[in-house]
């Protein structure tokens, strides 16, 4: 086990945009704990994670700064007592997620003396406006205080998460994020075009045509403004010394999310709490030897979730994936980062075929070859949902 992931589906209110899986009863949140807890026992003792300490740890959400400090303590001592953390050498990265009003100078001492070492911000924009748009609760300042305030504590690895493409955002107000993003010095930066989720306010906004300044989705002067931002965000953070690693990250040398890079290069890993995903791989014993690939879920309901746990039972499902599912996965999974996909994982007839595939894509310029592995181009970037689907089998 590479990962091991940990849903924290408490808001204190809900974003607009936002199609996690997340609640507001905060009521909950002990009961929630216990169950996390009992979970992990439960998976230890059906051999799931028994004697596999996992390389990293990410709490996500929902927002899991809105877990009281004691509730912290206590997710830690299981996560010890499950998987015997003490003394791993070489120390593991641990992140957890905050909203920069989270972030105090007597929560951020508890954190220094957690495992936790690497601390994600969901600063989004650094314009008042645009963060109430958006029903966040910090402000743009509170985003430079919740750095200091980590710094102070001894955090050396600090990501931020970047939002561009408002309805209403020209390219100069996309600069100044940049710029205040850049200032801060972070480690890491992630940066994502606002997407329209279904089912979110936001989407029954847009249909209900009640967001000033919004173009039609899909508009071609919208797609130019947004290639326009995205082009700014390399060319800034690349000439700052960001390396850009995966389409929408970008990390000081040395400081890439080892998690998340997790998910993009296949490795196994487990997910604990309401609406988690999990990643096994398996070996068949001879004489029907093969690999077996099998991911699964947790409901994505808080009380059946707690209920389930409470009586002894992981309310999961899942499924094996086929040979062509894998192979999309490492097509699309793969082409959004630096490494591209490597070849040599493949099969000797999905090489075949995505080579074949990408023939044309390599002639264009939208992709490159380096020894064993396509990559996407510059170019290709802007593309890259047309590249990684033209490459993909029908499942």
């Amino acid at each position: 086990m590479a990962g091991l992931y940990i849903h924290i589906p408490f808001c204190k209110s809900r974003c607009i945009y936002c199609g996690f899986y997340s609640t507001t009863h905060l009521d909950l949140r002990q009961r929630y704990v216990d169950a996390l807890c009992r979970e992990m026992m439960l998976r230890s003792e059906r051999a799931e994670g028994r004697n596999q300490r996992p390389e990293t740890i990410y709490l996500g959400g929902g927002t899991p700064s809105q877990l009281t400090t004691e509730q912290l303590r206590q997710l830690f001592k299981y996560i010890n007592k499950v998987y015997g953390l003490d003394h791993t050498e070489p120390p593991l990265e641990v992140t957890i997620e905050m909203n920069p009003d989270d972030v105090t100078v007597e929560y951020a001492a508890v954190l220094q003396q957690l495992p936790i070492n690497r601390v994600s911000l969901g600063a989004q924009t650094f314009d008042d406006q645009r963060l109430r748009f958006l029903h966040r609760r910090h402000t743009a300042a509170q985003v430079s205080r919740a750095v200091c305030i980590l710094r102070s504590a001894g955090i050396r690895n600090i990501s931020i998460d970047l939002m561009y493409g408002f309805p209403g955002e020209t390219l100069s107000d996309w600069q100044r994020d940049i710029d205040a993003a850049l200032a801060l010095n972070v480690e890491h930066i992630s940066a994502y075009c606002l997407m329209i989720e279904e089912g979110t306010p936001l989407a029954r906004m847009m249909e209900q045509t009640t967001v000033p300044g919004a173009s039609t989705p899909g508009s071609s002067s919208n797609e130019e403004l947004e290639r326009a931002m995205y082009e700014l965000l390399i060319d800034k953070l690349t000439a700052d010394g960001y390396e850009h690693y995966e389409i929408s990250n970008f990390a000081r040398p040395g400081y890439r999310s080892r998690h998340n890079s997790s998910y993009w290069h296949d490795v196994p890993y487990v997910g604990l709490g309401a609406a988690a995903h999990s990643y096994d791989i398996s070996l068949l014993p001879s004489p029907t030897a093969g690999i077996i690939r099998r991911r699964s879920w947790n409901v994505s309901d808080i009380r059946a979730y707690i209920e389930a746990i409470e009586h002894g039972e992981l309310p999961s499902e899942g499924e094996v994936l086929s040979d062509a599912s894998h192979y999309n996965e490492r097509v699309m999974l793969g082409l959004r980062t630096c490494e591209g996909v490597n070849l040599t994982t493949l099969s000797d007839h999905h090489r075949s075929y995505c080579l074949r595939e990408a023939e044309p894509f390599l002639k264009d310029g939208l992709l490159r070859r380096n020894q064993d592995s396509l990559i996407l181009t510059r170019r290709g970037l802007f593309v890259s949902d047309m590249v990684m689907s033209s490459l993909m089998l029908e499942d």
